[in-house]
């Protein structure tokens, strides 16, 4: 036929079903795409603002530079071995209170004592967690020292030689170290809008009498309260049920919904809090991080408390002491070794802490 181009006609069947195909190929590659910026937009949005959150809170707290540095590494505890296998590993610290500030460089003042002794542990599973008090008149080996108070070991060689007396009166690994200004914390106590204590029975000190029952402290309050050392019925022994109270009673109400949901008080709280504590150079932001997110489903509930098994007080010298039970003492230890101590804590249930009213 003339005019012909020799050119096929397009198949318009073929065509029509071509178009459709490809505009679905587009727009899935532009869902895509948007979806692949989006995400990586949402993870800029959140790792900026762990990274904030991590740097103002974790950042916030000091350093102690040497804690660890002159430790023997053959010569100390083996890590905890759990009885079962978990996620994570155990993790101890060592917390050492005073009513004065902690420096980075000293952890407590230079040459004192401190006022509180504890080993915090947190569990392989993060389940649970412990906090035992040492008293710190307790009458032990101070390595190169002889027998003293437990609190000496800071004054003769600083957190080294305390971390070194603790492990070899434990034999349980401290894994890191953390100096707390009581003083400091307290601060906390009016953010939170007041914290409950239970009083055994009733006492007086300086301004504020303290009637036996639930008692709601303020921040001033609270400072006397944990600052009494005399006329208390169990001596130091109640003085360190103080501290443990103050403690649960304290993070019990930074973390329950009311403190939650409200931003500004709870940026305070924690604010005051990481303030008030200074920790190892070993632990570093991301490790706080870490672990924090670690424990995110941990809640004060789940946290026992403990003092160190004490056979009773005596003198040593013109010095009050105390005196621990070695044979109760080493099975605690084991526990805390092999981090099943949760699971029998009804064993030393005379040690417990009572509960504290939320």
């Amino acid at each position: 036929m003339s005019g012909a181009t020799g050119t096929a006609a397009p198949d318009r069947h073929t065509d029509e079903g071509a178009e459709p195909s490809s505009r679905r190929s587009r727009t899935v590659r532009r869902v895509l795409i948007s979806l692949g910026v989006l995400g990586s937009v949402v993870a800029m949005v959140v790792g900026g603002a762990l990274w904030f959150l991590t740097d103002r809170y974790a950042g916030n707290m000091e350093r102690v530079s040497d804690a660890f540095a002159s430790l023997d590494e053959g010569a100390r505890p083996a890590p905890a071995t759990p009885a079962q296998q978990a996620g994570e590993e155990p993790v101890t610290f060592l917390l050492v209170g005073s009513d004065t500030r902690a420096t980075a460089e000293e952890g407590i003042a230079a040459g004192g004592r401190s006022d509180a002794i504890m080993i915090a542990r947190f569990s392989a599973d993060r389940q649970h967690a412990q906090l035992i008090s040492v008293p710190r008149d307790s009458w032990v080996d101070v390595p190169g020292h002889g027998m003293d108070k437990v609190n000496a070991a800071y004054a003769y060689g600083g957190p080294a030689l305390l971390i070194r007396t603790v492990e070899q009166l434990t034999d349980v690994r401290i894994d890191h170290y953390v100096a707390i200004d009581f003083e400091g914390l307290i601060q906390v106590t009016d953010d939170l809008g007041g914290v409950d204590v239970v009083v055994a029975e009733t006492t007086s000190n300086g301004p504020y009498t303290f009637p036996a029952g639930v008692n709601h402290l303020d921040g001033d309050q609270a400072r006397w309260y944990l600052g009494q050392r005399y006329g208390l019925p169990g001596g130091d022994f109640d003085r360190v049920r103080r501290q443990q109270q103050y403690l649960q009673a304290m993070f019990g109400k930074l973390f329950s919904s009311d403190t939650f949901t409200d931003p500004g008080r709870l940026d305070a709280a924690l604010l005051a809090v990481t303030s008030a504590v200074a920790v190892d150079e070993q632990l570093g932001n991301t490790e706080i991080l870490s672990l924090a997110y670690s424990l995110r489903g941990l809640t004060p509930d789940d946290v026992d408390f403990f003092t160190a098994p004490v056979l009773g007080t005596g003198t040593e010298g013109a010095a009050s002491v105390v005196y621990l039970d070695g044979v109760a003492g080493e099975r605690m230890w084991g526990y805390l070794q092999t981090d099943s101590l949760s699971q029998n804590a009804e064993e030393f249930s005379t040690q417990a802490l009572p509960d504290v009213p939320r």
